[in-house]
């Protein structure tokens, strides 16, 4: 048995991260400042985990809470675009400097593996369809600029200190527990919850716009595979589906699962989107050997099946 900490632990992904480590018997420790998490995230695995409320760059707090630790998951940031190009400082705050604390305190404490959450925004916008590690970044928004600070971060400490990192890079995460209450919510929980509520899904640009959506199962698995995998410390990976899907495609996916036919609300661009995302997987698949478990059809039905609850249970 082993003593993780997860970074952002009470928020969509992290808290699916801490469930995972509980049931496979290890010791958990979520570490968050409920700026975006929420408590009741956790609320299933509450007796099991020891929880921290503290800032990321809270140095002595970091300090504590890393000791005795094999690894961790640093899940924590300010994770959106249209929210970068708003508060840039922000951003920067916690994504960059946030990083650089939790891996300069994991040094410190010994821990032996950071599993640091990267960004597909790194790519931008290209004119080929899939992504591959090895592409040039081309960083549009500051979100993007401080996920991939981040990662530089995580390659130099791999370098330069006795401590290991691995950096994933998420491709349009989906799926349970994800925030549909945010101005800056996800796309695939915003189209639910206004299809719920018989509103027009809202779609900025002509919806013809396409992103690699990954249900939050697979990037679990890949974060399990990327903890313990040899040889593969300072490398970054594709945490994808492998595929490419419009906004419009989506939208009739949704109708169709749902039985809710609504039309959309086509509203100007946001500035720092991206037209299209798609990943090349390979390098997971070969040396984390991440499979896809859940494609996309099913993500959605489980996605559906727990906002439906969620409706249910406020109305």
């Amino acid at each position: 048995m082993k003593t993780f900490v997860v970074t952002g632990g009470a928020g969509f992904i992290g808290s699916h991260i801490a469930t995972a480590l509980v049931e496979k018997g290890h010791e958990v420790r979520v570490v968050d400042n409920l700026a975006t998490g929420f408590l009741s995230n956790l609320e299933h695995i509450k007796d099991k985990i020891e929880f921290v409320e503290a800032d990321i760059c809270d140095s002595t707090a970091m300090a504590s809470a890393f000791r005795g630790v094999d690894c961790i998951f640093h899940k924590a940031a300010l994770a959106s675009v249209p929210f970068s190009v708003e508060h840039p400082l922000q951003v920067n705050e916690a994504c960059v400097n946030g990083t650089l604390n939790v891996l300069n305190e994991a040094r410190k404490a010994g821990v032996r593996r950071v599993v640091y959450a990267g960004s597909s925004s790194c790519y931008g916008d290209r004119p080929f369809s899939a992504n591959r590690e090895t592409d040039t970044p081309v960083v549009i928004s500051p979100y993007a600029a401080s996920k991939l600070a981040g990662e530089y971060y995580c390659q130099a400490f791999h370098h330069a200190y006795d401590i290991e990192t691995v950096c994933l890079r998420y491709f349009n995460v989906f799926g349970p527990r994800q925030d549909p209450n945010s101005a800056y919510a996800a796309v695939i929980p915003l189209f639910i919850n206004w299809l719920l509520a018989g509103k027009a899904p809202v779609v900025f640009g002509d919806g013809k716009q396409s992103r690699d959506f990954t249900f939050v199962g697979n990037v679990v698995e890949a974060n399990m595979l990327a903890a313990e995998a040899k040889g593969v410390s300072g490398n970054s990976y594709n945490v994808a589906d492998g595929q490419a899907i419009s906004l419009l495609e989506l939208l009739a996916h949704l109708k169709r699962e749902l039985g809710i036919d609504i039309a959309a609300d086509f509203q100007p661009p946001r500035k720092g989107d991206i037209l299209h995302s798609m990943a090349d997987i390979t390098s997971a698949c070969r040396e984390l050997e991440y499979r896809p478990k859940y494609d996309f059809e099913e993500g959605l039905k489980l996605s559906i099946e727990f906002y439906r609850q969620c409706a249910a249970q406020t109305a």
